[in-house]
């Protein structure tokens, strides 16, 4: 069985609200679909599964952020799949919701760093050997890893190497690109990857043609962050054609008694337990600092969905003499709320810039790791920034305060800064718009792509990923 899709131009007669659905959803790429299966004699991965009747993914995500790329990439795969869909593998709170049982807490491959890796090196090898045999009792048509490339490619190098002995060979996928164009000679590491890993997807533009010029099959699915943009605002009925989450900060402001004129600062201490532990006091004494200079001052915590970051975020709370509103990460809702009701944010590195974008929520951007890390990091890195927003627009345009430079006195001085300045808020609000765009699925899917918005499926970069494993050409045995 080979899924084939057809497409309906649906965009006469559909009123003005879905009118201007429609051109909020091109503008993503996310336009939707019918599906029909169709008997066509083919190579494709899920041609394989039909002869078996199910279509069995093994997939791994190992950090917070993989968990939610993953967990769309499941319900996408769920849609657009001819046959029914069976996982299995590593994942977090949102992945169980679709069905994963993983095999242990994901917490405990969620490591970043070279120095603070090695006190979990006998536990991250433990758990590799684990999620390897789990892997092949498991036989599956795909393996899909999502971001975490140090265990992600270990495992995927692992079960190429065990295949030699077996008589099929699943294809090996991986979601989120690693940044190879940020590292002196990551281009060239990119020919190794072609050994065990079939197919690339790729959220930043420019990645697919490095891939494909470097041998490694690749497509660029666009960001599935865009996706909250859609997804929130279909749900509140706004309707705008710009890459913008709305919501309101006036229901978070009264259902936490927050008074209209207040100054609310939320932290985003990342999702990870070592950077939590690191950044997170940092960041509140940056807060006590500026307490005094702002009136009604309130803090709000980004609380990632991680059992380990939890209990450490509290027991950091109770040993600071500053209140602090937590909020769940795993409550798109919530979280956009307090991102409409905030006045300016402190961020940890990572994918979290992105939403803080989508809200238009004014930010700093901070980080800091051990000495040694550090010193690697200034070692090999070709880039002058750390955000996706600088880097992609290569401008300073969201302030960057990094390494030994991410001190409460220097994070003091600019937050306090953004907080007084509009000038320096429009300019990043304003650009936000540019760099969105710069993520969205490439156009070559969007024109070819046309749907019905009343189907009820969606076309989006999950969707996109989802296609592109459904249709991989099956790879033989060497």
């Amino acid at each position: 069985m080979l899924l084939r899709v057809s497409w309906d131009l649906a965009k006469a007669g559909l009123g003005s609200r879905n009118l201007t659905l429609w051109n909020m959803a091109s503008k993503l790429g996310l336009l939707s679909l019918k599906l029909s299966t169709t008997a066509v004699s083919s190579n494709k991965v899920v041609d394989a599964a039909a002869q078996e009747g199910e279509f069995r993914v093994f997939i791994v995500a190992g950090e917070v952020s993989g968990d939610s790329i993953a967990s769309r990439l499941m319900v996408s795969l769920k849609k657009l799949s001819p046959l029914p869909v069976r996982f299995a593998g590593v994942g977090g709170f949102l992945m169980s919701k679709e069905g994963l049982q993983t095999l242990f807490p994901m917490e405990e491959i969620s490591v970043m760093g070279l120095w603070e890796l090695l006190p979990h090196l006998n536990t991250f090898r433990k758990k590799l050997k684990e999620t390897t045999e789990a892997a092949l009792l498991f036989r599956p048509h795909v393996v899909i890893t999502v971001d975490s490339k140090g265990f992600s490619f270990r495992l995927l190098k692992q079960l190429k190497a065990k295949y030699l002995l077996e008589d099929t060979c699943p294809v090996h996928v991986h979601y989120v690109a690693p940044s190879f164009w940020a590292w002196k000679g990551g281009e060239a590491r990119l020919q190794n990857l072609c050994k065990f890993v079939d197919h690339m997807l790729c959220i930043i533009p420019f990645e697919e043609e490095i891939c494909r010029l470097n041998g490694l099959a690749a497509t660029y699915v666009g960001h599935p962050l865009l996706e909250d943009a859609l997804m929130l605002n279909l749900e509140s009925g706004f309707m705008s054609n710009n890459l913008k989450v709305h919501k309101s900060g006036d229901v978070f402001r009264r259902e936490h008694g927050i008074p209209p004129g207040a100054t609310i600062i939320t932290l985003l201490p990342g999702s990870r337990l070592q950077e939590v532990k690191r950044i997170l006091p940092i960041f509140l004494r940056t807060i006590e600092i500026i307490r005094n200079s702002f009136s009604e001052l309130s803090v709000i915590i980004l609380v990632a969905p991680n059992n380990h970051v939890k209990d450490l975020v509290d027991k950091i709370i109770q040993s600071s003499s500053l209140p602090a509103i937590l909020v769940p990460g795993a409550s798109l809702d919530q979280k956009y709320e307090a991102f409409s009701a905030s006045t300016a944010a402190l961020c940890a590195s990572g994918s979290a810039v992105i939403e803080l974008q989508l809200a238009r929520l004014p930010c700093i951007v901070a980080y800091q790791t051990h000495i040694l890390t550090e010193l690697v990091i200034h070692y090999r890195t070709k880039l002058k920034y750390i955000s996706l927003p600088n880097i992609l627009m290569n401008t300073s345009i969201i302030p960057e305060v990094l390494f030994r430079n991410c001190t409460p006195g220097n994070l003091a001085t600019i937050l306090s800064e953004l907080i007084l300045d509009k000038n320096i808020q429009e300019q990043q609000t304003s650009s936000a718009e540019k760099f969105l765009g710069l993520l969205c699925p490439p156009s070559k899917n969007v024109n070819m792509l046309r749907g019905n918005l009343s189907s009820g499926i969606i076309w989006c970069p999950s969707m996109i990923a989802a296609s592109t494993i459904l249709s991989i050409q099956k790879q033989k045995r060497d």
